[in-house]
């Protein structure tokens, strides 16, 4: 079946259309992205103004017309830190449902931490052990712990990296004086969240979950995205110390000019690399390394763990069968008349296998504003609630 997840972040909103079912890997079919900074559209008050609750319906919209242009046949719809935390949050999401039918759902820090440690669980599986998962997004930095597929700790500060550049990096380049002020902030703000990680245990692995660690990686030296998911990348805390340092005396220009840096991410760059360097050197980890699935992906997969238990379970078309190898076809020709019918069935097989599954719930209309909440169980400070 085909779904989409239509993700409201502070940086950009993204719809991201993926063909999966339950028990194979989520495959992307295509997407629609817009830079969109909706905590530049803050005023005074913590409101988001007119002006961006405008450019935000308008991309709902976009995104609703894509995913029933694909013919997609779930959509799950949510939102993030700048909508969460805005104080007109309550009315801006029922804005948005009033002008396009969509349900935004809104999810809290720690929910949000927790289905990103989901997917980087399935992403790593059970032979990883502990895993700590760290996610940069623009106005919300997230953490989570555990064992097991759900984390046992899971939070959220507010150490976005689009918020600590609003709050913090006024000059271009910044001053000495502005991102030492910043780097104290930042480790102040960490040390008492740390603590309560350490309590737990430490972490097999250290995993980075967001764009903003990704770009940071392949300044480094990692590889570029070109090369594929499944080729390793790390991020080594020596290197975000050397990087940090050189981005700070470069202009938002210059920082163009670095290997996968983009115009959204380049003012916010060095925020989210001195988060990033507090956080490695505060849980006391040499390096980390960059995992290709994050929050889309957990959602999705959640979803389809619900399908499993909606739904009887049916293996797929092809387990206890062979498909017809066509280099054969002369030598099965030959064969003696009793094992013609036997043929038959092989070859019927064959075919069946390449036309594919038949998708059970194919033709049901796009379900817009899908239960996030189900899909993303809600969290305690210690947990997740079952």
């Amino acid at each position: 079946m085909r779904l989409g997840v239509l993700d409201i972040g502070s940086n950009t909103v993204h719809l991201l259309l993926v063909d999966a079912h339950p028990g194979a890997r989520p495959v992307a079919f295509a997407s629609h992205k817009r830079p969109l900074s909706l905590v530049q559209y803050l005023d005074g008050d913590g409101n988001i103004s007119d002006e961006g609750q405008h450019e935000l319906i308008e991309f709902v919209l976009e995104a609703w017309e894509f995913a029933a242009r694909h013919k997609a046949e779930d959509l799950l719809a949510f939102c993030t830190s700048a909508i969460r935390e805005a104080t007109n949050g309550a009315e801006v999401l029922a804005r948005v449902k009033h002008e396009t039918t969509v349900t935004l759902q809104e999810l809290t820090g720690s929910e949000e931490a927790s289905m990103t440690f989901f997917a980087v669980r399935r992403w790593y599986g059970w032979g990883a052990g502990p895993i700590l998962d760290l996610d940069i997004g623009g106005g919300s930095f997230e953490m989570a712990y555990g064992t097991d597929e759900l984390p046992e700790f899971a939070t959220s500060v507010p150490l976005g990296a689009s918020r600590l550049t609003r709050d913090w990096l006024h000059e271009d380049p910044p001053t000495a004086k502005s991102v030492k002020e910043l780097r104290r902030y930042i480790r102040s703000t960490l040390k008492p969240v740390v603590r309560e990680f350490q309590e737990l245990g430490r972490a097999n692995l250290v995993a980075g979950t967001s764009k903003t660690f990704r770009s940071l990686a392949r300044i480094a030296g990692a590889a570029p995205s070109a090369a594929g998911p499944y080729v390793k990348r790390e991020l080594h805390a020596a290197d975000l110390g050397l990087w940090a340092q050189r981005i700070s005396a470069m202009t938002v220009a210059d920082r163009l000019y670095l290997p996968g840096v983009s115009d959204a991410r380049a003012r916010q760059l060095l925020a989210g690399a001195l988060v990033a360097e507090a956080a490695l050197e505060l849980f006391e980890f040499p390096k980390m390394e960059i995992c290709p699935w994050a929050l889309r992906e957990g959602l999705i997969l959640r979803r389809l763990d619900q399908l499993v238990f909606e739904e009887a379970l049916e293996p797929a078309p092809h387990v206890g069968k062979r498909k017809k190898d066509k280099s054969k076809k002369k030598k099965k020709a030959k064969e003696s008349e009793e094992h013609t019918d036997t043929d038959k069935h092989l070859e019927t097989a064959g075919q069946a296998d390449a036309d594919g599954p038949a998708h059970p719930v194919e033709g049901l209309p796009v379900q817009l504003g899908a239960p996030v909440s189900d899909t993303a169980p809600a969290t305690t400070a210690r947990g997740v609630a079952s």
